[in-house]
């Protein structure tokens, strides 16, 4: 059966040798409890940059200026429901405005990219954070899939193009 995923996107926004992150703390969140870039859903016509622009300035009152493609993932059972997901990641290495202490989904922080490690988040994103963060121009595409909210380990592929 083919995948019919959810598609969104996903920045982390640098400034210098930091990257704001958002700690999501709502509850009933699927990601409660856990760090995480920025991003949503594509609406209805909109396309992968114009998505992550939105979802910048509704969720940190940013405007991006400057933004890279770093990859792909397909998270396939990712959502609670056991749904698929597909995500365009970009780096934003140039933004205008100044984000808030918090947004509705929790407090947001500049967290610097050798601690990020440190932080309660996906067991997937250990995976392909250091991709999108790195210096190495190319691209990654990664398969991370999920059950019942468990990275499975055995299906993980990733590679550089």
């Amino acid at each position: 059966m083919p995948m019919r995923a959810i598609i969104g996107t996903l920045g982390y926004v640098r400034r210098g040798d930091e990257v704001l992150l958002v700690h999501r703390q709502r509850a009933g969140d699927d990601h409660q409890g856990k760090y995480n870039g920025l991003g949503g859903k594509l609406e209805p016509g909109e396309d992968a940059v114009a998505c992550l622009r939105r979802e910048l300035l509704e969720e940190a009152g940013i405007v991006a200026t400057s933004l890279a493609l770093r990859g792909t993932i397909a998270w396939p059972g990712f959502g609670s429901d056991g749904s698929d997901w597909f995500g365009l990641v970009f780096v934003v290495d140039g933004f205008e405005g100044e984000p808030p202490e918090r947004n509705e989904d929790g407090p947001l922080s500049w967290v610097p990219v050798d601690r990020i490690h440190e932080l309660p988040m996906w067991e997937g994103d250990r995976h392909f954070l250091p991709l999108v963060l790195d210096d190495d121009p190319r691209q990654f595409h990664a398969v991370l899939p999920y059950r019942d909210g468990v990275l499975q380990t055995e299906g993980i592929g990733i590679c550089r193009l």
